[in-house]
């Protein structure tokens, strides 16, 4: 018998970004530290960039490609043309949350562009007033989902995106006999097993775990036509939880058997080929009636409501879109480009394809995500706690 792949050694991607009540607590958080403006205001003078050139300010999360918080050689590649045309230097800044700083902020911004709003928190960040609408001319290079997904007005630009997964381990696939390949939630609650093996982000605290719920709502709600709570209750809130997607993922990795599945990417396959371990992970999304239905995540940048420098920050939106640093997205974020137009690496054959996956967004809409989800998390957090 040919062995299965070995389990790659370092996690895919970091998709690290607080959940609503990690921001709400970042927030008091950074109220406390307010005492540290003086030292700020010093740091920024020493590091501005050299006469005649604009500091262009972006807060972005800590992985954006791969840079640790700093320009990454990819990355620093595919923006110095627009550095040098501009006179600009891109700096970026990298708070513990971005919609609780913007929001903290919002009378006098520090930030120009933000990267990194999803379907989760830019519809929190045009409702409270962060950013102001931008709708980029390269957007007609954008698929109309996908650049509707953020906000229905354009005013968010998508730069990446792809689709929640469960990934399974080469074992589990053949303990199964192929079924966790095309399974559905349902399988989860019926077999212990299954269930038990099976790491979720905790939605209260991981923006993954919030996507995860999201989906398993709107699958429940719009494909099986019942109440999305039953599948908790039957059994989903006995599954094992962690804070964070880095968590989940390091845990699958080194205890596969433990936890033989994990709430990941689709394009965790790609990772695995395109890093020499082909066959290593593998996804699967939902299955129903011989159709897959999937959530769909994307992630835009938009200009800061407030900007000083809002015509450099819609030339960068615009930048962010076009072919350099779009073509660099697929092996630096491991995500589809936004741009259609971008051709893919051949790594990308081994995921999921997404034109065969039916994106259960489609059945909600931006502004029902961020007056609803509240909700979402309020009931679950009440299941968890009798049930789980």
């Amino acid at each position: 018998m040919t062995a299965a792949p070995s389990l790659p050694t370092a996690r895919a991607k970091t998709r690290r970004r607080a959940g609503t009540l990690s921001r709400r607590l970042v927030a008091i958080a950074i109220t406390v530290v307010a005492v540290l403006a003086a030292y700020a205001a010093y740091a920024y003078v020493v590091s501005l960039p050299p006469a005649g050139t604009t500091r262009l300010v972006v807060y972005t999360y800590p992985s954006f490609f791969g840079g640790n918080c700093s320009l990454s050689k990819p990355l620093a590649t595919a923006l110095a043309p627009f550095e040098s045309r501009e006179h600009v230097s891109v700096d970026l800044e990298c708070p513990s949350d971005l919609l609780s700083t913007l929001e903290s902020e919002k009378a006098a911004p520090n930030a120009d562009v933000v990267v990194g709003l999803d379907e989760v928190t830019a519809p929190e960040a045009m409702a409270l007033g962060l950013v102001t609408p931008y709708v980029s001319p390269e957007l007609a290079n954008v698929s109309p989902d996908v650049a509707g997904e953020l906000d229905p007005g354009h005013g968010i630009a998508p730069y990446e995106w792809g689709y929640l997964a469960i990934d399974y381990t080469p074992a589990f696939y053949n303990a199964t006999h192929g079924a966790i390949a095309h399974s559905s939630f349902s399988n989860f609650t019926q077999n212990a097993t299954w269930r038990n093996g099976l790491l979720i982000e905790n939605p209260t605290t991981d923006i993954v775990g919030e996507e995860f719920l999201l989906w398993e709502v709107e699958f429940s709600e719009a494909i099986l036509h019942e109440n999305w709570t039953t599948w908790w209750i039957d059994g989903g809130a006995k599954a094992p939880s962690a804070p964070d997607w880095g968590t989940a993922f390091n845990e699958f990795l080194s205890q596969p058997a433990l936890y033989p599945t994990v709430v990941s990417y689709t394009t965790d396959s790609a990772y695995a080929a395109g890093t020499g371990t082909p066959g290593s992970l593998n996804t699967t999304v939902t299955t129903w009636n011989g159709t897959q239905y999937g959530w769909r995540t994307v992630y835009g940048a938009a200009v800061v409501h407030g900007s000083h420098h809002t015509a450099l920050s819609e030339a960068l939106i615009d930048w962010l879109l076009e072919g350099s640093v779009q073509s660099a997205i697929p092996s630096n974020e491991w995500e589809y480009p936004a741009n259609t137009t971008t051709p893919l690496p051949p790594s990308f054959s081994a995921a999921l394809d997404p034109s065969q996956i039916v994106p259960l967004n489609d059945a909600t809409t931006p502004t029902a995500i961020a007056s609803q989800l509240p909700t979402y998390l309020s009931e679950w957090q009440a299941i968890e706690n009798q049930y789980g």
